[in-house]
């Protein structure tokens, strides 16, 4: 609906106030287009103001609420976490800490001579530790965190 319809239309029901009201009458006045768009307004504003409306008969209500008496009650959905995913994506973390611990193993260099222990660790720790990095790998531990925890609350209310 556009500006000018609607605002016909509030014309007509008498919503506008005086200024708007002015405007609108000098529009339709100087305005061809919209005397006849007011016109057709009208004549479907007394058209709509003719007809009967329908009332329904004095059991419908009771007849609506006795058919969804007759329904069955619906059912909670539950929903079942496969313990599968769970064990695939802690197997996944599990994989991903063993090869950041060797990855870090086999580039530090070692030497146990007379006790002393000699750790170079030489790569640049902040290259692969970038704040988007750090951010997403912790988005990522609160969602499982989050599935976890709904995980053991629905076991702990399933069990009462």
């Amino acid at each position: 609906m556009n500006t000018i319809e609607q605002q016909l239309w509030d014309y007509i029901d008498g919503n506008l106030d005086a200024t708007q009201a002015k405007n609108i009458e000098e529009k339709i006045k100087s305005d061809a287009e919209v005397k006849l768009q007011y016109e057709e307004l009208l004549n479907l504003n007394l058209a709509f103001g003719d007809l009967e409306l329908e009332e329904p008969s004095m059991s419908f209500t009771r007849n609506v609420m006795e058919s969804v008496a007759l329904l069955p009650a619906p059912v909670a959905l539950k929903t079942k976490v496969n313990k599968n995913i769970i064990y695939g994506i802690g197997g996944f973390f599990v994989i991903s800490l063993l090869a950041l611990f060797g990855y870090t193993v086999y580039n530090a260099n070692l030497s146990l001579s007379d006790f002393k222990l000699n750790v170079n660790l030489d790569f640049n720790l902040n290259s692969y530790l970038t704040p988007t990095a750090i951010y997403s790998f912790l988005f990522a531990d609160l969602v499982i965190g989050l599935v976890f925890l709904d995980y053991l609350l629905r076991k702990k209310m399933a069990h009462k």
